[in-house]
């Protein structure tokens, strides 16, 4: 019986923190709606697309070199070279996109 009553409990807060979460984003797109409007509307152009490119390619490499298991200085000459075309490709599509 306990079994039950932990997976009832359990399944209980799941639908909680669901349903707040939904309800946290519902009262959160007016002021997405208005940062957008606001950040993106005039165009972004290259420098600051370079520096958006930057930083996501550096999260990201950082994430596949931990999840490789060779930690970050185990391939470095492949990430170096991985991480300069990441960088182009994004940097010249989100100066393009947005």
């Amino acid at each position: 019986m306990s079994d039950k009553d932990d997976s009832s409990k359990l399944a209980i807060m799941v639908g909680v923190v669901v349903l707040a979460a939904a309800l946290a984003i519902y009262l959160m797109l007016p002021l997405a709606a208005g940062f957008i409007d606001t950040h993106f509307s005039p165009g972004l152009g290259m420098k600051n697309a370079a520096v958006i490119a930057f930083f996501v390619t550096v999260v990201v490499l950082v994430v596949f070199a931990v999840a490789a298991g060779d930690g970050l200085l185990g391939e470095l000459q492949y990430m170096l070279s991985g991480f300069l075309g990441f960088f182009l490709v994004l940097w010249l599509m989100i100066a393009w996109i947005f």
